[in-house]
């Protein structure tokens, strides 16, 4: 695979057997973010919509409002710029940002991607640089587990159903064996058949809000403890997604814009 980011300050790390690390820096919401946001933020949120992008925007800061102060509000925040990256790498989003019944952030995983003929699940973990023992590492950890419960049924609610509802409201492009394929895993699920984490792609990520106070990203050291971190994982093949974020007001400004 090979990435190619013309927004993101992004390193690409690789860390054994096609497996890679990525480590992005956003101080600000340039000029060239903002274009990307804006050509980029109708489809994330609600597929190939003819929607304007002052409804969208509207539509964010109501949602965002709600949660504001919460954890809600700064998962929800990382999360769409994770969507944003992965989609400008090459990723293809076979899901939508809102979720289809309550107008919030979609439920069950974080995100289902496609590359190739391949299949990704994608799982978001955010926090504060202010919370003690606050790392890159310990996200990545809970990203991770987080994905583990899912897949191998540790959970009330049934992820996979909620992936197929959404890869059923794509357009065509979304490949039949993509809804397929969730649509068996939904019915195993149902049926308490569930699967080992191992047989997955995953995409587990960690978000660092600085709270206004910049720092780049340690990448030698971060890097270090990744690849410590996932000799304990079970994956078929794994991106990591590291960002480190200067605040959640970036956001907010631009969508006040």
């Amino acid at each position: 695979m090979t990435f190619k980011s013309d927004t993101f300050d992004v390193e690409h790390k690789k860390i054994g057997s096609g497996n890679y690390l990525h480590l992005i820096n956003i101080e600000e919401i340039d000029s060239r973010l903002e274009l990307l946001i804006d050509k980029s933020i109708v489809t994330i949120c609600e597929g190939k919509t003819d929607t304007a992008l002052n409804i969208i925007k509207k539509r964010l800061i109501h949602l965002l409002t709600t949660k504001k102060g919460s954890n809600l509000e700064m998962g929800a925040i990382a999360e769409f710029f994770t969507h944003l990256y992965l989609n400008e790498i090459g990723f293809k989003q076979e899901f939508l940002f809102f979720n289809l019944e309550e107008g919030s952030i979609k439920k069950g995983f974080d995100g289902y991607y496609s590359w190739s003929n391949e299949e990704w699940i994608y799982e978001s973990k955010s926090g504060s640089i202010n919370t003690k023992n606050i790392s890159h590492r310990n996200k990545i950890k809970e990203a991770y587990d987080d994905l583990k419960k899912k897949i191998e049924g540790d959970v009330k609610n049934n992820p996979w159903q909620n992936a197929y509802s959404h890869a059923s409201q794509m357009d065509v492009d979304c490949a039949l064996g993509i809804r397929k394929n969730l649509k068996k895993f939904s019915e195993d699920f149902i049926k308490e058949e569930y699967h080992d984490i191992k047989n997955f792609n995953l995409i587990p990520g960690s978000t660092i809000f600085l709270e206004g106070k910049w720092e780049c990203l340690n990448s030698a050291d971060i890097e270090n403890k990744i690849k410590a971190l996932i000799t304990k994982f079970k994956f078929k093949k794994i991106h990591i997604v590291c960002v480190n974020k200067k605040s959640l007001n970036l956001f907010w400004d631009y969508l006040n814009r």
